[in-house]
């Protein structure tokens, strides 16, 4: 396993309080992965393995196990009379009532409890019935283009000659990276095509494999977690609205806009499904919806918001790859970078225009333009001005990808997406 510690360090700085560790997420991004790396953890600092249970509910082998009962019987049976008992329990949802289990053993066992799961039932009502203020979320994604280098320095039987890299053969005839520096900008172009999915990282593939790959996870989750549960019964209509998103990330849009857009195809539909449907995609992680902020006024609006996926490659598995939505994907990358690491993000809207991402931690604020390239002084006068007429003196950055000289234009700095990206802090 390639460790991410980001996201273990976050995890257990919980660890041995009286909280339920809920970790959530697209599926496929890491976090069965991330809850071993977790077990493994504790056991350096000195937890005995016999202490620690884990179950994975979306293996056969658990598949019995589908009531509150069935899994409260097993697990208590498991329990260490000795020592606190640390529970790992994967893709929970699956178990039905798993919250109310979840809440009695943290109320009559001496136990520790880190769970996974993929859809909005991990954030449902339920949650704030049974565990109020007993349980913390910890947001778990695809691949960071950090993490994206750390994987692939890892990778054996690449051909390292194609980033540029020296390589030598290791005792087991595996290829191996030497020493030699990776082309971080060159790499950045590959991560954006493929996006952050660790199952697309784990050897050398195409795009079309990559997306093959990426668009059965995509199938999986629209079909299990959103079709067959919420019992969709017009399934082309609801894909249709999922490529409308796809193809529209980035840009404000409507449920009229889409109802527009399914009108001029002969097909109707009202604007409360709409939404319902753009809801369920968000419950499983599929879309991230970025509302508009009124910078003056600091107030949220609630119409015309932008949506992110998930993740680059899923929209490219579904559409196809096409170098006119690179413009589109290198705002995604930075929107969800800035969600990894904590901050409330929105898009700016002010009198003087529209600023990409507002971003917010706490104290700390930032103001981001990205741009695929500024190719004539208007446009960089366009974007440059609208950070400019903002009077405070939080950090604004200006992203872009092609070649420019300079790094700061008037307290604004200016800088490659993926120098950003890797920067240890903002």
């Amino acid at each position: 396993m390639i460790l991410r510690p980001l996201y273990i360090e976050k995890i257990i700085a919980y660890a041995d309080t009286p909280f339920i560790k809920i970790l959530v997420g697209v599926r496929r991004c890491g976090k069965s992965t991330i809850l071993r790396m977790v077990a493994e953890e504790l056991c350096k600092r000195g937890v005995s393995e016999e202490s620690i249970i884990v179950y994975n509910f979306d293996s056969l082998q658990h598949e019995e196990i589908k009531t509150a009962k069935a899994l409260y019987n097993e697990l208590k049976h498991r329990l260490s009379k000795e020592a606190r008992t640390y529970l790992f329990l994967d893709e929970i949802q699956e178990v039905k009532d798993w919250e109310k289990v979840v809440n009695s053993f943290m109320t009559d066992f001496d136990v520790d409890i880190y769970i996974t799961g993929s859809n909005s039932r991990m954030m449902s009502s339920e949650l704030s019935t049974y565990l109020t203020g007993r349980y913390v979320t910890i947001r778990i994604f695809p691949l960071s283009f950090s993490e994206y280098l750390t994987f692939i320095s890892h990778l054996v039987h690449r051909s390292a000659p194609e980033r540029g890299v020296d390589s030598v053969s290791g005792a087991d005839n595996r290829l191996i990276y030497a020493a030699a520096p990776l082309n971080i900008h060159a790499e950045f172009v590959r991560y954006l095509k493929l996006g952050g999915f660790p199952a697309v990282h784990l050897r050398e593939y195409a795009l079309d494999e990559a997306y093959t790959i990426v668009r059965d996870i995509y199938n999986s989750t629209v079909f299990s977690d959103i079709v067959r549960r919420n019992q969709i019964r017009r399934i082309d209509q609801f894909e249709r609205i999922v490529r409308f998103a796809f193809d529209n990330i980035g840009r404000t849009f409507s449920a009229a806009s889409v109802s527009k857009y399914l009108k001029s195809e002969n097909r109707s539909i009202d604007n409360e499904t709409v939404y319902n449907y753009i809801s369920k995609l968000e419950s499983a992680f599929i879309l991230h919806r970025c509302s508009r902020l009124d910078i003056c006024g600091k107030e949220i609006l609630k119409t015309q918001e932008k949506f992110y996926v998930s993740d680059p490659a899923l929209r490219y598995s579904v559409l196809g790859y096409d170098p006119d939505s690179v413009a589109a994907m290198l705002e995604n990358v930075v929107y969800l970078e800035l969600l990894r690491r904590g901050y409330e993000v929105n898009v700016g809207l002010f009198s003087g225009g529209e600023i990409d991402f507002v971003a917010g931690k706490r104290e700390d604020k930032l103001y981001i333009q990205v741009a695929q390239r500024i190719d004539s002084g208007q446009t960089e006068q366009r974007e440059y001005d609208r950070l400019l007429s903002i009077r405070d003196n939080y950090p604004k950055y200006v992203l872009r990808t092609d070649e420019f000289a300079g790094g700061n234009h008037a307290g604004i700095k200016t800088i490659h997406v993926a120098d950003f990206l890797l920067l240890s802090e903002y």
